[in-house]
């Protein structure tokens, strides 16, 4: 029932017309014959229950450019060469993607060459195909800088190492054209994810639109479009996230904006619902488990009338096993130093970061 809810949920928001060919095509090469997904996506593991080695994660409250900036500067060390930022440009008259002026003047001042990447989307929409993406770029505003959108010509096959589900991820193929990735994250909720940080920018916006996408959404023969959810669904999408994570190697670092975070992802554009969740500011590192676990650690500590939503979302879709999984591929750590960029470097807790957030009011 579950998969059928959010089947129907997903075929109301995206407008999807239905499931050709092109969605089932499915060729990926599994791990196992029956890969056996993970437990445990609906429970929260405290911080003092975690194990290993401390991450280190910048968090600022300036929710600006000067904010986005400060952030990125302290985790750009290894971005060199030619330059790729991942980022969310969302559906037409989205209304909380991250401000376009924001990411101009990160791009200005650090980021002069660099190129905003994108794929085509699995749904049937406003960006589905590269002809209807650009002009939905053009609507939103992403004009101030050159945006490629890496599967418009071909995809390229990636190495899963140590996958259980894939031994490949299919990707755009222009990915492979740049040397190094920036992954600009607006943090918010996720239909089918719980949540979306940088994890699922990665995982799902790397992935081209009609065979590395399926493979994580759709069961391989099937007619169910939406039909993977829950915890397979996570690792799935945490795979493809490795594949290209471990392509850049360490020229790869994570940047997630806390603001406008509705439960719904920025793939639902104006129909997404409504934001009741506290702004929170901004956060980065060069390890993507620890800036994923850092801003849901922040959501779990607001108050119960602040997070309540974003809880609800994030458990009934089992998505902290995004969390756990990456932990288990080795692709980061889930505990850190939480580093406060604006009280002179100081470290703070996560429920330091979440004290005396002030009810969300939309921007006019």
């Amino acid at each position: 029932m579950f998969n059928k809810c959010l089947l129907l949920a997903a075929l109301v928001v995206f407008t999807a017309c239905g499931n050709d060919s092109k969605k089932t095509d499915n060729k990926e090469q599994t791990m196992n014959e029956n890969p056996t997904p993970g437990t445990g996506g609906n429970k929260y593991l405290p911080y003092d229950e975690r194990t290993g080695d401390e991450a280190v994660v910048y968090f600022t409250r300036d929710l600006s450019a000067e904010g986005l900036i400060k952030a990125y500067e302290k985790v750009n060390e290894n971005i060199k060469g030619k330059v790729a930022v991942k980022l969310h440009t969302g559906e037409a008259h989205g209304p909380n993607i991250i401000p376009r002026e924001w990411v101009r003047e990160l791009l200005e001042k650090d980021l002069k060459d660099a190129t905003i990447i994108e794929t085509n989307t699995y749904y049937e929409g406003d960006r589905y195909t590269t002809e209807q993406h650009r002009k939905t770029l053009e609507i939103n505003g992403w004009t101030f800088a050159p945006v490629d959108i890496i599967d418009e010509e071909d995809t390229a096959l990636l190495e899963v190492k140590g996958g259980k589900w894939f031994k490949q991820m299919s990707v755009g193929s222009h990915l492979k054209n740049y040397d190094s990735m920036v992954a600009l994250t607006h943090f918010k909720g996720h239909t089918m994810g719980g949540f979306g940080g940088s994890n699922k920018n990665i995982g799902i916006g790397c992935a081209d639109g009609r065979h590395g996408k399926a493979w994580i959404h759709t069961p391989k023969g099937s007619d169910e479009q939406w039909g993977i959810s829950e915890e397979e669904f996570m690792e799935r999408m945490t795979e493809s996230t490795k594949a290209s994570i471990d392509f850049f190697g360490k020229q790869v670092t994570f940047v997630n904006v806390m603001r406008n975070m509705s439960v719904s992802c920025d793939c639902e554009g104006v129909a997404a619902e409504p934001v009741v969740t506290p702004n929170v500011g901004i956060l980065s590192s060069t390890d993507i488990l620890a800036v994923d676990q850092a801003c849901v650690d922040i959501i779990y500590a607001m108050t119960e009338e602040e997070h309540h939503d974003m809880l609800e979302r994030i458990e009934s879709r089992h998505g902290l096993r995004q969390l756990s999984y990456m932990k288990e591929m080795g692709m980061g750590h889930d505990r850190y130093k939480l580093i406060d960029l604006d009280n002179g470097g100081k470290i703070i807790t996560a429920k330091e970061a979440a004290k005396d957030l002030k009810p969300f009011v939309a921007e006019q």
